[in-house]
């Protein structure tokens, strides 16, 4: 069902994922209503956010009806939806929003061009400057001093090589031609499979409002994309236990931002100790959720399936597994590491939203949020497909291939208007913070307040839910 200004920008994400998964979303009925200019942009980024959403609330209706419980039509609503999806800017603690970039993280004009960097976090702003030749101390103007000293590809490799995180500024047709872009285009755009290992499913104890109340999952994602995920399972009642290695920790706002509903514990995987816990925990798990790069985890000895038979199994990359596989054919250090704003300059996003020679961005970090709703919907998806066999399932999202899809989609605006966000009504407070609504906009709030980074031991029987607000 659509109605209002012909506001169907959510069905051609809905068919390519549809595609992409082998589901039939005929089922669904959406209700719709103008934009405004909620998430305006030259590229149709309001068809990637409603399309994200329908594909998520899609995905429940066909888990509802494998568990004999009723569907309704679900309202997109673009205020809701653009919250969302900018929840860093609606973000605020005691009334104050935050930045959501450091300052060595942005675009720096290099001696041949552009690059954007990435540097939230203290050993990505470490790795950085040591890549550059720079000390810890080193000033924003040392750094655009040396920058532009430096040509764009010795940056990018120096950078990959070194930890950091920092791409050459590329137009759309340049990433077309990279090795890398090109495999990305190629890839489908979710990939889910079936695996042999089987295991009998437990009885069905959801309702309604919470259809996934009495599934376990292991967290072990950060920043944003894997972390939307795990809060949209949160919120149809799944028990979400996030995992974060205690040398390591999560940005405290964006932690706020994105860990309602879920418990939180900090672990070190990298030990023995930590190692066993995690395979304990995952073996209690009916899906796994992983932000780790490609191949990074079963490279820990960590190996699901092995001793959780039966397991789903989510994971969410900057570069899918096209990267792990050019760095393999050529012995490069292709960009392992990356963020939406670092995938938005690489694969011509930024050069579309702005120029070569004034590079932009999107109105909000879509790419995130999208694949953490596509991901979401693969995981509920592939819930509904082994409920039936008890068979393992493994599904991936990647943010470049969410960008391919983008850039390929229909209905570019040459002079779009400003984007604005919506206002307190589509926000919720708790203490002194206060976050974004759900984008479905049927639940009016989550489950919980995100809990302190940390403050809940790594076991599923900690069962400290609400907190005190």
């Amino acid at each position: 069902m659509t109605v209002a200004d012909g506001s169907d920008a959510h069905t051609d994400l809905l068919r390519a994922y549809e595609k992409s998964v082998g589901v039939s979303g005929d089922g669904s009925e959406f209700v719709t209503a103008p934009w405004g200019n909620r998430l305006s942009a030259v590229l149709p980024v309001r068809r990637l956010a409603s399309g994200a959403v329908a594909v998520f609330a899609s995905s429940v209706d066909r888990y509802r009806r494998s568990v004999g419980l009723d569907t309704t039509a679900w309202t997109l609503s673009p205020d809701r939806i653009a919250a969302s999806f900018s929840g860093d800017r609606m973000y605020r603690e005691n009334g104050v929003p935050v930045t959501a970039f450091a300052e060595l993280s942005g675009f720096f004009e290099c001696a041949d061009g552009w690059v954007r960097t990435h540097a939230n976090y203290p050993h990505h702003r470490r790795a950085l400057l040591q890549a550059i030749g720079l000390g810890e101390a080193a000033s924003v103007e040392a750094v655009r001093s040396r920058i532009g000293s430096l040509g764009s590809d010795v940056i990018e490799r120096r950078c990959a090589r070194a930890g950091a995180i920092a791409v050459r500024l590329r137009t759309e047709q340049e990433w077309a031609e990279h090795e890398v872009g090109a495999a990305v285009a190629s890839e489908p755009l979710v990939r889910s499979s079936l695996r042999s290992d089987t295991a009998l499913r437990s009885d069905f104890v959801g309702t309604q409002q919470y259809p996934l109340h009495g599934i376990r999952v292991l967290d072990l994602t950060r920043v944003i994309a894997g972390p939307v995920a795990s809060r949209a399972l949160a919120l149809l009642g799944a028990d979400v236990l996030r995992i974060d290695p205690p040398d390591l920790p999560e940005i405290e706002w964006q932690h706020r931002e994105n860990g309602q509903g879920k418990r939180s514990a900090l672990l070190d995987i990298g030990t023995a100790e930590g190692l066993n816990t995690a395979r304990l925990l995952c073996a209690q798990a009916d899906v796994l959720v992983s932000g780790y790069r490609p191949g990074a985890i079963e490279n820990l000895g960590f190996l699901p399936s092995s001793f959780r038979p039966g397991i789903v199994c989510g994971s969410v990359s900057a570069w899918g597994d096209s990267a792990r596989e050019s760095n393999a054919r050529q012995n490069t250090a292709w960009l392992q590491r990356g963020f939406d704003s670092i995938v938005q300059a690489a694969s011509g996003i930024a050069v579309i939203e702005g120029s070569e020679d004034d590079p932009g961005a999107l109105p909000a970090q879509a790419l995130d949020h999208a694949s953490g709703y596509l991901l979401a919907a693969c995981i509920v998806d592939a819930l509904t497909a082994t409920r039936m066999s008890g068979s393992g399932c493994d599904v991936s999202v990647s943010l470049a291939r969410t960008a391919s899809w983008l850039t390929s989609a229909k209905d570019r605006t040459e002079h779009p208007e400003a984007a604005s966000i919506p206002g307190p009504n589509c926000t919720d407070t708790h203490g002194s913070t206060t976050t974004a609504l759900p984008a479905l906009a049927v639940y009016s709030h989550y489950p919980f307040p995100a809990h302190p980074l940390g403050s809940h031991a790594p076991s599923f029987d900690d069962d400290r839910g609400p907190i005190s607000t």
